[in-house]
């Protein structure tokens, strides 16, 4: 193991033993399951009024908040292994809830199209999510709908096709949540992988007596990144062999494995970028037209609005950064192709892109954050005062605050991407060095200044719609 990384596991033995237990997954899924069905209900049956609604409240404000700002980056994918969306299906398929059922997984069986082992069909959700977004944000009949859709669909998965499928090909959300999670300094690896190579049964595959395989189809022996493991703990339970780790190490060491860079998770790199930067516009921005543009005031206008966000999304944001990956080839002479450097450098744009995301929702924590009280009392907003706190006021919080932590937010991001994209340039520039008039060095540092330029650009944005 390497010195830069630390196995709880070994270190704490009780954590090992509680991850372990069959018993910890399921109860949490039960406990977020039974706060989801809650936000399902208030969404379809209670007040359409967003700011008393405690599915708008819980989901959009709490939720989102804890998820982006807490979880995935310190935790990366854990919310993966508490979501209450893939628990019924695969309490289905498993025949039960915490005891490991013996047998097969019971369903039909299919087997997933090769062609979308990826996450293209990820973003295409996230981007038809993020088009209605302000529509979704503030109609809580739409919310309910839309959490229902995600659990019914989940389940017709479930049905279909083994082990959790919408969660590794499908859940928008679940796209996202992998792509940051390689910044998280939380991993699950192997200890050794001879170890693995050896051991002829891959348990932590087909599992054993008292555990299942890998849900996320995702073998430990191989796995680099966080991206696909939803640290459900089912090969620590597998393996016989005792070489499973839940490691420490440093931020973002997952944007630096070189060899399983793919160009839909670059673009998943573009459009969660772009749509930190237009939701920020479009809900925090002065344009009013705007924001009544996507609200769906009229349909041509949002026809509109829907064009304009998909351009920026797929056109404009790409567009640009093939330029300066053009720009950079040319100042630098490396010998990798434009395409090679454009999808290994919008890794580099990771760390920016979820700085404006915990940036643009600290913005919804300090103005919206005290709408949390009073709905606790009221969740459906019939009258009740379950606690005594209904009729407590809003009040914004500490929002003289708010404008220095989103600069430190976005200047963390800013350095923490231009140091990213310098080591994705050495990546390239070392291996070419032999035939250089210039070192390795030199040619990253060349490479750096283009991407770099684009990044700042981008933090300028976020600074101008932020403070005005």
């Amino acid at each position: 193991m390497s010195e830069s990384r630390l196995d709880l596991l070994t270190r704490f033995p009780w954590l090992k033993e509680a991850i372990k237990s069959r018993l910890w997954q399921p109860a949490a899924m039960l406990l977020t399951l039974s706060f989801f069905v809650l936000v399902i209900l208030t969404g379809l049956l209670g007040t359409p009024a967003g700011s008393r609604n405690f599915g708008i409240i819980f989901v959009w404000i709490v939720w989102w908040a804890v998820l982006i700002i807490v979880l995935i980056p310190f935790f990366g994918r854990l919310w993966c292994a508490v979501c209450p969306i893939p628990g019924p299906g695969e309490w289905l398929q498993r025949r039960g809830i915490i005891s490991r059922v013996p047998g097969k997984l019971r369903s039909l069986g299919w087997r997933w199209p090769r062609p979308l082992r990826n996450i293209w069909l990820q973003n295409a959700g996230f981007l038809m999510m993020a088009m209605f977004s302000t529509i979704i944000l503030t109609r809580p009949l739409l919310t309910g709908w839309l959490l229902l859709g995600f659990l019914l669909l989940s389940v017709l998965f479930s049905i279909l096709f083994q082990n959790r499928v919408f969660c590794r090909y499908v859940c928008p959300v679940g796209g996202f949540i992998g792509l940051y999670s390689l910044l998280s300094p939380l991993e699950l690896r192997v200890k050794d992988v001879a170890v693995c190579r050896e051991h002829k049964t891959k348990d932590c595959l087909v599992g054993t007596s008292c555990s299942y395989g890998c849900p996320w189809l995702v073998y430990p022996g191989t796995l680099k990144r966080n991206a696909y493991c939803g640290l459900c703990a089912e090969c620590v339970r597998a393996c016989p062999k005792d070489n499973i780790g839940l490691n420490l190490r440093p931020f973002g060491s997952d944007l630096l494995v070189d060899k399983e860079r793919r160009m839909d998770e670059a673009f998943k790199a573009f459009i969660m970028l772009s749509c930190s930067l237009l939701y920020s516009v479009v809900l925090l921005g002065p344009w009013g037209w705007l924001k009544a543009l996507a609200n769906m005031e009229t349909v041509s206008g949002w026809a509109l609005y829907a064009t304009g966000f998909l351009v920026v999304n797929l056109l404009v944001v790409p567009g640009l950064f093939w330029l300066t990956t053009v720009l950079a080839r040319h100042l630098s002479g490396l010998h990798a192709s434009v395409h090679r450097l454009f999808v290994d450098h919008a890794y580099g744009l990771v760390p920016l892109g979820l700085a404006g995301w915990i940036a643009f929702s600290l913005s919804f924590i300090f103005v919206n954050g005290s709408y949390v009280i009073p709905v606790l009392s009221d969740p459906f907003g019939w009258g009740w005062d379950l606690i005594g706190t209904s009729r407590v006021a809003w009040t914004p919080l500490a929002l003289g605050f708010l404008p220095a932590l989103q600069v430190i937010t976005l200047l963390v991001g800013l350095v923490f991407s231009i140091t990213t994209l310098y080591r994705i340039a050495q990546q390239h520039s070392s291996a070419f060095a032999g035939h250089a008039l210039v070192s390795s060095g030199d040619r990253a540092w060349w490479a750096t200044l283009p991407t770099a330029g684009f990044a700042t650009g981008v933090t300028l944005l976020f600074l101008w719609i932020f403070l005005g």
